[in-house]
C-alpha cells in the first residue's frame, strides 16, 4: 500500500518535470518572439513579456520537486559525496524530516492567505495590457510546496527502507 502511494507520488513529480520541459521550451520561444518583434518590427506587448516571465517562474517552481527526485539540488553537506550509502540515506531522512518538510510546510501555510487574497480579487497585472492571471501564478507557490513535501516524503521513505540510492557519486579528486 505505502509502496503504491510512493510510486504514485513519484509519478506525479515526474509528470511535473515533463511540464517543466515544455515550459522551458515555451520560455525560449517567447523570449525569441519578444526580441524579434521589438527589435525587428518595433512591436511590443506587455502581456507577451509577462507570459514568458510567468512560464519561467513556473518552470523553476514546478521543477524543484523533479530536481529533488533526481538528486539535482546542490548539497550543502560537503561530506555527502565521499561517504557510503548508509550515511547518505541518513542525511536524506534527517534532511527531509527536519528541514525540507517543515520549511515547505511553513511556506505552504503562510502562502495560503496571500494566494487566497489574490484569488478573491482575481488579481491581474498592474501593467497596462498585462496578463489578467496573476492569481494563477501565485497559486504555483503552495503547489510547489506540496510537491516538494510529497517528494521529500518519498525521498525519506526510499532512504529509510534502503531503497534506490540514485544519488550521484562524487569522484574523489
Amino acid at each position: 500500500m505505502i509502496e503504491r502511494l510512493i510510486t504514485g507520488i513519484e509519478w506525479l513529480v515526474e509528470w511535473s518535470g515533463r511540464i517543466v520541459a515544455w515550459l522551458t521550451l515555451a520560455v525560449v520561444l517567447l523570449v525569441c518572439a519578444v526580441v524579434v518583434l521589438r527589435y525587428v518590427f518595433g512591436l511590443g506587448w506587455a502581456s507577451l513579456q509577462e507570459l514568458y516571465v510567468y512560464c519561467h517562474a513556473c518552470a523553476f517552481m514546478l521543477g524543484a520537486a523533479y530536481t529533488l527526485k533526481h538528486h539535482g539540488h546542490v548539497r550543502v553537506d560537503v561530506i555527502y559525496g565521499h561517504v557510503g550509502p548508509r550515511y547518505r540515506r541518513g542525511v536524506d531522512v534527517l534532511g527531509s524530516y527536519l528541514l525540507l518538510i517543515p520549511i515547505m510546510g511553513w511556506i505552504f501555510y503562510t502562502s495560503l492567505p496571500f494566494v487566497a487574497d489574490s484569488w478573491s480579487r482575481l488579481e491581474g497585472s498592474h501593467q497596462s495590457g498585462g496578463l489578467p492571471g496573476v492569481f494563477l501564478l501565485k497559486t504555483v507557490i503552495p503547489v510547489t510546496c506540496a510537491l516538494l513535501i510529497l517528494q521529500g516524503i518519498c525521498l525519506a521513505y526510499r532512504a529509510a527502507t534502503g531503497g534506490d540510492d540514485t544519488s550521484p557519486e562524487t569522484p574523489d579528486a
